[in-house]
């Protein structure tokens, strides 16, 4: 019995190792079929790069170790970061049509929108370690110089239009200043006054024979390579259908001159979220707007919900704000009682009280309390 118990389990053991040699042997073969597929098929390129390339109608050559290698490093860089770059093309498609007549009609050459995807890859929230925010990347200090509203509450370097428009007059003054497109992009991270120091130090009046600081002598080379990426995706191998481009939703602007103390409330006013709210309104930054000034502000809201919740259809409309003499009653629901009989008792539409009460339906039961708001002279 022993001697047949001894036979059973050599025998499972050589099978084991039978069965682990195969083993080895099919994924050894495996890794040399994979490293010989590896070896044929993986291709990584180096590009060619052009005697001369072009930024706002002013060409720069390209024709000395330099330059060729600070655009070439740009280039590269931006090709494989691959993520980056195709996140780049989809926020293009939904952005671009939003800066671009802004440029215009501020006598900006339109490569200027590179600049923007340069500094922010068309992000609003993107804060640097200095401070600088939003699509355009302004400082507090130099946001608020070039007409921006820059508050607790209100910080309009992360509102498309208005930081773009600022941005334009900023390239407006610089071009004054140097009269050459390159210059006024490297001193939008250099400053103004940098740049022309550089200048008049080393006495030369071109960018690609000026030398600067490692990131400003590679900004307008990136800005360069982003632009001749973004013109050209699928020459650079990028191949992304226009159907998986960003686009913006419709959205109504509510034109408001009045405090909002809560911003929920307003938003909710729309049949919107407050989520809506942040995401179309990042300049927003506070849960109230304070406006004793009676300033004018116009916040965007997606148009098929304020369509839903007011039946108004125009792009723009007004807000309304609500009567500084109303008053607030609370109802306890009776027995019988509806939101139909509460609603002619009180002569308010059962959709405003729902509003007020966060209520999905028209389902109460008797003890609830519901908010009813009425104006002293009802």
């Amino acid at each position: 019995m022993n001697f047949k118990k001894h036979i059973y389990i050599l025998g499972i053991l050589s099978l084991g190792v039978l069965l682990g040699a195969l083993f080895m042997f099919a994924a050894r073969q495996f890794d040399d079929e994979w490293t010989a597929r590896f070896q044929s098929d993986y291709r990584i390129y180096s590009v060619p790069i052009p005697q001369m390339v072009e930024f706002a109608g002013e060409q720069i050559a390209l024709d000395n170790e330099d330059i060729i290698e600070r655009y070439d490093r740009e280039l590269l860089t931006n090709i494989y970061w691959q993520s980056q770059t195709i996140l780049f093309v989809k926020r293009a498609a939904k952005y671009f049509p939003i800066i671009e007549p802004i440029l215009k009609n501020n006598k900006i050459p339109d490569d200027f929108k590179y600049l923007c995807v340069a500094e922010s890859g068309l992000q609003a929230q993107v804060v640097s370690p200095s401070g600088a925010a939003g699509y355009w990347q302004f400082l507090d200090k130099t946001g608020k110089t070039f007409g921006l509203t820059v508050n607790e509450e209100v910080d309009e370097r992360y509102h498309l239009e208005r930081a773009t428009e600022a941005a334009c007059r900023y390239f407006n003054q610089a071009y004054r200043v140097f009269g050459n497109w390159g210059l006024v992009a490297a001193s939008y991270n250099m400053g103004i006054e940098g740049v022309k120091k550089q200048l008049q130090n080393q006495e030369t009046y071109t960018y690609e024979h000026l030398y600067l600081n490692q990131e400003t002598s590679r900004y307008l080379m990136r800005i360069v390579a982003i632009k001749n990426i973004l013109k050209q995706p699928d020459k650079f191998g990028f191949h992304i259908p226009q159907s998986h481009h960003y686009q913006k939703e419709r959205t109504t602007k509510i034109e408001l001159d009045t405090t909002i103390e809560s911003l929920m409330d307003f938003c909710t006013q729309y049949g919107c979220a407050y989520k809506d709210l942040k995401y179309y309104n990042p300049w927003l930054r506070k849960p109230q707007l304070t406006n004793p000034a009676r300033l004018v502000y116009y916040i965007e809201l997606p148009q098929k919900k304020v369509i839903a919740s007011t039946r108004n259809t125009n792009d723009t409309i007004k807000h309304i704000a609500p009567m500084q003499d109303i008053v607030e009653i609370i109802h306890t629901v009776g027995r019988g009682e509806t939101m139909q009989s509460i609603s002619l008792q009180y002569n308010v539409p059962v959709l405003e009280i729902r509003k007020w009460n966060r209520l999905v339906n028209d389902n109460i039961k008797p003890g609830m309390s519901l908010k009813i708001r009425k104006t002293k002279l009802e």
